[in-house]
C-alpha cells in the first residue's frame, strides 16, 4: 500500500498538514490515538467513515517521516552502573 494514495498535504487544507483525503482528520490525530494505547477498532468507531487502510496509510507516512526526520532526545549526564 501506497500512503500517498489516502493522504494529501495542500496548503489550503488543514493548514498544510498531512491529511487524510477527502477528510480534514490529520494523520498526525491518527497517530496520536495510536500512541495513546487506542486500537484501530477504537478509532474506526470513533471516525466510521474511515477505514483499516485509512489507517495503514497514516502509519506509513509515521514511519516515512521518521526516517527522514526526527526529534532528537537529550542524552542522560549520569549513568547508573548496577553491579
Amino acid at each position: 500500500m501506497n500512503w500517498r494514495d489516502r493522504i494529501s498535504i495542500q496548503p489550503t487544507v488543514c493548514h498544510g498538514r498531512p491529511c487524510l483525503k477527502g477528510t480534514r482528520i490529520w494523520v498526525s490525530l491518527i497517530l496520536d490515538f495510536l500512541a495513546s494505547g487506542d486500537s484501530v477498532e477504537d478509532i474506526l468507531q470513533a471516525y466510521p467513515h474511515l477505514t483499516r487502510e485509512d489507517i495503514q496509510a497514516c502509519l506509513a507516512y509515521g514511519a516515512e517521516a521518521a526516517r527522514e526526520r526526527f526529534i532528537p532526545i537529550p542524552l542522560s549526564t549520569t549513568h547508573e552502573v548496577q553491579t
